[in-house]
């Protein structure tokens, strides 16, 4: 998609007026060229402020990103996490972090969420570093 742009990545209002069949072409499905440009026309407009999301807390980006079509908790949680480095982020609909806990935890079946949410209460304030670490586990068990 860069090369749509000069090589370079397009601003939100850039990719907004972009028309959708020369998006189509540059191998966009459909259905992603819609979350893209919902993405697109809400930065461009002001109603997603990108360059204040670092300051916000973790519920109001969550609030803020899942308000874009496409964009779930799941999506949010790993951005919180990878994108803004915070080490507070518990994501408790991801699989991964499910199959890693059971392991650690020798449980016979994946934990609920309000199980996860109580067995990873004394890993505040770093639930997102015991995150990698299970994840980690579960990738090493297969």
């Amino acid at each position: 998609m860069h090369a749509l742009y000069g090589g370079r990545a397009p601003t939100p209002a850039e990719l907004a007026a972009t028309p959708t069949a020369r998006l189509r072409r540059a191998g966009l499905s459909r259905q992603k060229l819609g979350y893209l440009k919902d993405l697109a026309r809400r930065a461009a407009a002001g109603r997603l402020p990108l360059d204040a999301l670092e300051a916000l807390p973790d519920e109001a980006v969550i609030e803020a990103l899942t308000a874009v079509r496409g964009v779930g908790v799941w999506t949010a949680q790993m951005f919180l996490m990878f994108r803004l480095g915070r080490l507070d982020v518990l994501p408790v609909l991801d699989l991964g972090i499910q199959k890693g806990m059971r392991l650690a935890y020798g449980l016979r079946r994946l934990p609920k969420p309000a199980q996860m949410e109580r067995i990873a209460a004394v890993w505040r304030p770093y639930r997102s570093v015991a995150s990698w670490y299970l994840w980690r586990a579960a990738e090493r068990a297969g």
